[in-house]
């Protein structure tokens, strides 16, 4: 019943042809990303299911300095069972879970032993998440501390001085070392988009993380001042396209920090849908990196079930 992971992205060489001439419209991308939402409207039963489907994509996360393994334990038990059973049953529905839960490498072997036997993957974050400011070495050897710890999915951070510098070829070095690391676990890549300061420079990063062997591009570490945003969002899945019409291979995408609502799983997976199809609202292609947009769903859920609102604080993630 777990997460099915779509095939490693083996990259590509470094070709700068790809996107060294690419120009992007920013009006005319804020003016898409502001349209998306209401040009597909979602109602009743239709909106509940994609509601629902938004919680099979989700990476539950928790990455606070405070974090103890109780707190993953219990957010873990919330992936395997994130719905309450009487909304499930209102639903129609068996057993669910999340995507994954994503958590600090120290956290990794806590989140292994909670999720035993449930097929949900431990993501985690490394290479000195979030600034990612320390010598490649030793982010490598979080990579290797991560995976040995029994994390399937690494969450790595790029140098953004790299894209600022327009220097691709130490950006593709730095990404092809971590995919190496990872081994057999599937890479995100965080690009940090708010830092990227251009959506030519998100475009560009996009697309050598992908040349580089990334298994998914992932807009943000939460911890910036700006983080995930649909025109950002759009500019990304347009390189994901791009990436697959040249190579024929899928990367997935993962939006991060910043969601809070159902709206808001909602309006990524409309942008999923207009511009990737719907093969990409699933798993092993889409993931939202969100917790407290969890809280919201179940509320709207609820209502669609009983008719009525419960207080949020029924809906407590951990």
């Amino acid at each position: 019943m777990g997460t099915a992971p779509a095939p490693h992205n083996p990259g590509v060489p470094l070709a700068t042809d790809w996107f060294d001439r690419i120009a992007i419209n920013t009006p005319a991308a804020e003016r898409r990303a502001e349209t998306l939402t209401t040009r597909r409207s979602l109602k009743k039963e239709w909106q509940a299911a994609w509601l629902v489907n938004a919680i099979r994509c989700m990476d539950l996360t928790t990455l606070a300095g405070d974090d103890t393994e109780a707190r993953v334990e219990r957010l873990c038990a919330k992936a395997r069972n994130p719905l309450a059973d009487h909304i499930l049953e209102g639903l129609g529905l068996g057993a669910m879970q999340t995507g994954a839960v994503c958590v600090y490498p120290t956290m990794v072997a806590a989140a292994v032993r909670a999720l035993e036997g449930s097929g949900i993957p431990v993501a985690s974050v490394a290479t000195g998440f979030p600034a990612g400011l320390m010598p490649l070495d030793l982010r490598l050897a979080e990579i290797h501390y991560a995976v040995d710890q029994g994390a399937q999915e690494i969450d790595i951070v790029i140098t953004r001085a790299h894209v600022l510098r327009a220097d691709w070829a130490a950006l593709y070095d730095e990404i092809a070392a971590m995919r190496a690391a990872c081994g057999p676990a599937h890479m995100k890549a965080i690009l940090a988009t708010g830092d990227l300061k251009t959506l030519r420079n998100v475009y560009k990063a996009s697309m050598v993380a992908m040349q580089a062997g990334a298994d998914f591009i992932k807009t943000s570490t939460g911890k910036e001042g700006v983080n995930a945003t649909l025109p950002v969002s759009l500019t990304m899945v347009r390189a994901l396209r791009d990436y697959g019409a040249r190579t024929g291979l899928r990367v997935g995408f993962k939006p991060a920090g910043g969601m809070k609502t159902a709206k808001d799983a909602l309006a990524w997976q409309i942008l999923m849908k207009e511009e990737l199809g719907t093969d990409w609202l699933r798993p092993g292609l889409f993931r939202l990196g969100a917790s407290s947009m969890l809280a919201d769903i179940e509320r709207q859920l609820e209502h669609h079930v009983t008719g009525r609102y419960a207080s949020s604080s029924r809906h407590a993630i951990a």
